[in-house]
């Protein structure tokens, strides 16, 4: 009994040291730093939107499809069309490893979502951002962040 206790606990350190969260207001900092907010029409409340129903702000969220890619970072973005994982064809247009997307500094992550909503259908690429943010108020987001 003691023994599976250990085992268990052991493993839900492991998951939580593997798990990366920024804070919503630090990321609102670092997307506003970056120019995003108004960048081809989305606010930093769609950014923010987007971060959470996607992977909750964790940076290091890696999620398999059943079509056999993945989904990397904070903003989920997908191995078979926007960056390369060495583990299925991938058009990688943000020509950059998908290891690079869970990167802590969200630069590459930012730089490849710029061309994700640059390209036809912008945050509707996301199908998180179309269920739970289009058209939705998300004003609450950014409430309490000090972005000056």
């Amino acid at each position: 009994m003691r023994r599976a206790l250990f085992i268990t606990l052991v493993s839900c350190l492991i998951t939580i040291h593997q798990t990366r969260l920024i804070n919503r207001c630090d990321l609102a900092k670092l997307l506003h730093q970056e120019e995003m907010d108004g960048f081809e029409g989305y606010s930093l409340s769609d950014w923010l939107c987007l971060a959470f129903v996607e992977s909750r702000f964790n940076i290091s969220k890696v999620n398999e499809n059943v079509d056999g890619s993945f989904d990397y970072g904070i903003f989920q973005i997908n191995s078979h069309y926007w960056c390369n994982d060495h583990q299925s064809h991938s058009e990688n247009i943000c020509h950059l490893e998908c290891q690079e997307l869970l990167n802590p500094n969200l630069l590459s992550t930012i730089h490849c979502a710029r061309k994700i909503v640059s390209a036809t259908g912008g945050m509707k690429n996301w199908v998180g951002w179309k269920m739970h943010c289009s058209g939705r108020p998300l004003s609450y987001w950014i409430t309490g962040c000090h972005l000056g």
